[in-house]
């Protein structure tokens, strides 16, 4: 059996060290002014690749929403795709280290009504980047259901680990979690569990690392 088999049967009741633990905003951009993010995928996320045709559903010209975006390379992808792209990301950084990665000339502006808040927008108008603050979870889960609208497809990963082995971040969030984040406005559909155990994880003190992806659809 292999690691992620026998992950498969394991839901952790008890988050252990991870109790009332979250990544505040100054730990977030100090990530990012050390460069530590490896979190970022820069040949981007193979789950979102392979389920891309499962989110578009065949439709072109989308709104696509990235919450907490960080640079993700996903987002000129979609535009180049004639998609519109909307992100949301607390670090000014690297909103701009995306537009810099990309060579995409932009604009920025205020927010109006949000204190300190901007949007950077790529000169052809495909992508709007908004830097502000990062929602906790329960707020973060409130804030997708008011953004989605009917045919909506929400494509949700989560990481699962022994809490008591790890403090985080990034965070264990249980199946059970994510049910009564989203369960009484969603459909959920569980599409798969990947191993994605490296040595990383291994020096985090864990011995198995998942990636677990959900399909979000608004119950009407």
């Amino acid at each position: 059996m292999t690691s992620a088999d026998a992950a498969g049967v394991l839901e952790h009741s008890d988050i252990g060290a991870q109790k009332n633990r979250v990544v505040t905003e100054e730990e977030w951009l100090q990530k990012w002014e050390m460069h530590n993010i490896g979190f970022h995928k820069e040949q981007g996320h193979p789950l979102l690749q392979k389920y891309l045709d499962v989110l578009l559903s065949g439709r072109s010209g989308l709104r696509i929403f990235f919450p907490l975006c960080g640079k993700a390379v996903e987002m000129k992808w979609l535009a180049d795709m004639g998609h519109c792209v909307v992100g949301v990301e607390v670090s000014e950084q690297a909103l701009k280290e995306f537009f810099a990665e990309h060579s995409l000339p932009y604009s920025e502006e205020p927010v109006p009504g949000i204190p300190g808040a901007k949007k950077l927008q790529s000169t052809s108008g495909n992508i709007s980047l908004y830097c502000c603050s990062i929602y906790d979870l329960s707020s973060y889960a409130g804030l997708m259901i008011t953004l989605m609208e009917e045919n909506s497809s929400y494509l949700l990963v989560t990481v699962s680990y022994d809490p008591n082995r790890h403090k985080g971040p990034p965070f264990y969030v249980p199946e059970s979690e994510i049910k009564s984040l989203f369960g009484s406005h969603c459909e959920i559909k569980h599409l798969e569990k990947v191993d994605d155990f490296s040595e990383r994880h291994r020096q985090w003190g864990l011995d198995y690392f998942l990636e677990v992806l959900y399909l979000l659809k608004l119950v009407s």
